[in-house]
């Protein structure tokens, strides 16, 4: 596989959903390689601190990524030459009791904006290049250990479930009308920018209150579930590689490891110097799921072949700067800062 200018300064990238974790670490690469960058922001939240902190340099547009015609009017205007379609509902959890809005926001959205693009491509002769975060999730109760692009899917959430409909309407696209469509599938990848409802969050934060004397106890559900945990510049990197290739295809991405939650517990209290979780956990049977995944990890050798792609941190130096940001956060009282964005981990052995 080689790569294309479509890395070069002057580039013009799109990135739906730009103040999410992955919106917000790919803006700032971009910016740094010398694009120009357009995100969009749902209506509403366009002078959050997100947005106000971390994307000076990004031109940023309210729109619902659900209105088709809103977003055609933005490709129209923008012009872009990469599209990275980032914008999402991605709570596994949450998307149990809100599986219709799933199916809209992660599935329906997509095919508009593939469509968008097929007529942009009829007005201008071209199309811009669109990446799609693929999940893991789509792999479900998967039988093959760990998971290559071509594992079957077999979803166990509505999440799950929209995140393959939306991977193989991308790929259908490319097959069939020609398109640069590319995936990443991409696993569990974590920052200080997570939202407090996802469980790594949910236990920096709790471990942080504990560490402060805000709280006594971390309340979880079931801790006996594995998964591939990253960081999210380094996926966000993945995701520009994927886009400056000559040819578009679909890329697992992913650590290759498979570390337990109640690992993940256990470093984070010691990154507290609070040592065992024992004394501090209680778990509680009505935060499991209607059906849960075991236990995912990813086999990166495609993109490590041919991206040049690795992970640059280990979980362990990732989940103490998540601790450690979350403490700072409660000392200082500050939420957002940039110098959050960095950690300054050992690197990965």
């Amino acid at each position: 596989m080689t790569t294309s200018t479509a890395g070069a300064p002057g580039t013009r990238a799109l990135i739906t959903g730009v103040a999410g974790q992955d919106g917000v670490y790919l803006a700032r690469r971009l910016l740094a390689a010398g694009h120009h960058v357009v995100g969009t922001v749902r209506p509403g939240t366009a002078g959050s601190a997100i947005v106000t902190t971390y994307l000076d340099g990004v031109e940023v547009r309210e729109v619902d990524q659900r209105d088709g015609a809103a977003m055609e009017s933005v490709l129209e205007a923008v012009r872009p030459d990469v599209v990275y379609n980032l914008a999402g509902f991605t709570s596994v959890g949450a998307s149990w009791a809100h599986a219709e809005q799933v199916a809209e926001v992660n599935g329906m959205a997509v095919l508009r904006l593939l469509e968008a693009l097929l007529r942009y491509r009829d007005r201008h002769g071209a199309a811009p290049r669109f990446f799609q975060p693929s999940s893991s999730e789509m792999f479900g109760t998967s039988d093959q250990m760990p998971q290559t692009e071509g594992t079957p899917h077999h979803p166990r959430s509505p999440y799950a479930a929209s995140k393959s409909f939306a991977h193989h309407l991308a790929i259908n696209y490319r097959e069939s009308y020609g398109l640069f469509t590319c995936t990443g599938i991409l696993y569990n990848h974590e920052s200080p920018l997570r939202g407090p409802a996802f469980v790594t969050r949910k236990i920096a934060r709790g471990v942080a209150e504990i560490a402060v004397g805000r709280r006594h106890e971390l309340t979880l559900g079931n801790l006996d579930v594995r998964r591939d945990w990253g960081y999210v510049d380094d996926y966000a990197r993945a995701m520009q590689l994927m886009c400056e290739l000559e040819d578009p295809h679909d890329f697992i991405v992913a650590t290759g490891e498979s570390r337990g939650l109640r690992e993940v517990v256990e470093i984070a209290f010691a990154a507290a110097d609070l040592g065992p979780s024992e004394r501090f956990v209680r778990q509680d049977p009505a935060l499991m799921r209607p059906a849960d995944v075991l236990d995912l990890y990813g086999d990166p050798t495609k993109a490590r072949e041919h991206l040049g792609w690795e992970p640059t941190i280990s979980l362990e130096a990732l989940v103490e700067h998540l601790v450690l940001t979350d403490i700072r956060r409660l000392e200082t009282g500050v939420e957002e800062h940039p110098d959050y964005l960095a950690p300054s981990p050992a690197p990965r052995p």
